[in-house]
């Protein structure tokens, strides 16, 4: 039977077992939404206010689920606008496919009106990207798109359409998607080499990263940690995949990470890093990181091993599977003496702030109190996002989304409105600085559109904090384009939007306004009014050892 390419495109994504998709339409992709008008009863089409809010909320939905996240967007900006978006995928390995639709095929290459090389530009943040000029291979394209997006180690694809494409017809016949993903063969000698290391050591530390939570690792990883009898710390992307409110964790590692956490890796004889790219936001100085440890780096991409810091052994391979093979091979093991220093540490160093007035750190954690750790956490990127990883307990994976690789501002309100629409029984919360929310605010006309119970925590210091932060500490106080004293109302601008507003200026107002909106069946924005020079704390500076931290006597 022929079928237009529109046609094909929407059946493959029903193929897929796609059923929401985040877009804004245009000239270029008008045969496309046409199509996804007849099926709308089996593919819910959310609009965003911005493509990029489309690409974030694609994300979030990914994120959320596990599943592979659905972006349209039509030639030229509205393609362009999807790239922040690609990029933050890429970069924290989650699976997305982009679908584009660009001018004819007569018409590519002469600069046509709205016409942009968007393969060409994305070609570095996707995993792959095509650019289909045949409606012949159309199907097979889209099919390849989702393996790849899924498979091994995820991460986006961009599939670009010209628009006569979309009109022609071919033949069409459907296809079971086969959603089995291909992981490496596991070495049985790099198991073997791992076994041994293990089982010399007198003094390991887990260190989990997003790998973990993609694999979906967590009940192997805690039979691991158990038997092996090791602390554990993690990065911000791999918050949740070892129970947070667990003995056994420390806490993040790195920059932001806890003093018990920093220096029990800077003591540690064995760091076993479990899916972590070893960011240089952990790492800080690489030539004084670990000194004393052998590191043992599990991980499915073979690029990753060596590329940050050199490791002693290594085991490639999806981390649920890696686990299931060493498990069977470990004997229960005991180190007492070290789990009673770390603990000692854990004792010594809690993270602590202010007791009185309204800061981050209290609004996460009242936040975590209301909702006793069961929310879906979205943040934005600055100092509340480090405030959201270090004070909320995340128990579960897939509870905490963050842009961790790129660190876009702007990201969280997309990816909360996917998130929402992925997980319409769930509480989700994005907490934002006041810098970004004003990035991609008008994602709150999205939320209030589709009528998304989500709630949108505003830390509001009136400056950039993160920044604010450096400039005071490094730049002699020189606060140069961080101050932002425009006098902007976000409650009104909440509710000029149809959400609800409040404002929080004390810890009381904050709890009755949480209270409130978590009962709220509106998208309800909540004003948080904090110091403009509150600090996250500990810190370690920019080229220190991990184990040099800064707690804020010294600012």
């Amino acid at each position: 039977m022929l079928f237009t390419g529109a046609e094909i495109v929407i059946e493959c994504l029903k193929e897929q077992g796609v059923d929401t998709v985040f877009g804004y339409p245009g000239g270029a992709i008008l045969n496309l939404y046409d199509e996804l008008y007849k099926h709308r009863e089996e593919i819910k089409h959310v609009l965003t206010s911005h493509e990029q809010g489309a690409s974030h909320a694609a994300d979030g939905y990914a994120r959320s689920t596990g599943k592979v996240g659905v972006c349209f967007a039509t030639s030229g900006p509205g393609a362009t606008n999807l790239v922040t978006g690609i990029a933050t995928a890429y970069m924290d390995s989650v699976p997305m496919v982009a679908i584009t639709c660009n001018v004819g095929v007569a018409l590519l290459g002469k600069d046509s009106f709205q016409e942009i090389d968007i393969a060409g530009i994305t070609m570095p943040i996707t995993k792959h990207n095509f650019i289909v000029k045949d409606v012949k291979d159309l199907a097979d394209t889209i099919r390849r798109a989702f393996d790849i997006a899924r498979k091994g180690r995820p991460g986006p694809v961009l599939v670009d359409i010209p628009k006569d494409v979309t009109a022609n017809k071919t033949e069409y016949k459907p296809k079971k998607a086969v959603c089995a993903p291909a992981f490496p063969k596991i070495s049985e000698k790099e198991i073997e080499k791992a076994v041994s290391m293990i089982k010399k050591s007198k003094k390991p530390y887990v260190f989990v990263g997003g790998g973990a939570v993609i694999s979906g690792a967590s009940k192997e990883l805690k039979e691991f940690v158990e038997k092996i009898d090791a602390p554990v710390c993690d990065t911000l992307m791999g918050k949740g995949a070892f129970d947070g409110t667990d003995a056994r964790y420390t806490g993040m590692l790195g920059m932001h990470g806890t003093k018990t956490s920093n220096y029990g890796v800077s003591e540690c004889d064995l760091l076993i890093a479990v899916g972590v790219r070893f960011s240089d936001r952990v790492l800080s100085n690489a030539k004084r990181f670990a000194r004393q440890a052998k590191i043992l780096q599990l991980d499915i991409d073979p690029a990753e091993i060596n590329k940050n810091i050199v490791v002693s052994a290594s085991v490639i391979g999806d981390i649920r599977d890696i686990l299931n093979h060493l498990n069977p091979k470990l004997e229960q093991m005991e180190h007492g003496e070290w789990m009673s220093c770390i603990t000692s540490y854990q004792e010594k160093y809690p993270l602590s702030y202010a007791p009185e007035g309204l800061s981050g750190p209290y609004v996460v954690e009242e936040i975590y109190r209301q909702t006793g750790g069961d929310a879906l956490i979205v943040t934005e990127v600055g100092q509340h996002q480090m405030w959201a990883a270090q004070y909320y307990r995340y128990s579960r994976p897939r509870t905490f989304l963050t842009s961790g690789g790129l660190g876009t501002m702007g990201y969280g309100l997309g990816a909360a409105i996917g998130a929402q629409s992925a997980n319409p029984d769930r509480q989700v919360i994005n907490i934002a600085g006041d810098g970004c929310f004003r990035m991609n605010m008008n994602e709150v006309a999205t939320a209030v559109r589709q009528k998304l119970p989500l709630i949108e925590v505003i830390v509001n210091n009136h400056v950039l904090g993160m920044v604010r932060q450096w400039q005071t500490l490094f730049y002699d106080r020189h606060y140069s384009a961080t101050v932002l004293d425009d006098g902007v109302d976000f409650v009104k601008l909440a509710e000029a939007m149809g959400a609800v507003g409040y404002r929080a200026t004390t810890r009381e107002e904050f709890r009755d306004a949480l209270e409130k909106a978590r009962e709220s069946k509106l998208p309800v924005v909540i004003d948080c009014i904090i110091d403009c020079d509150d600090k996250v704390w500990p810190m370690v500076a920019p080229g220190a050892a991990i184990s040099e931290i800064l707690d804020g006597s010294e600012a």
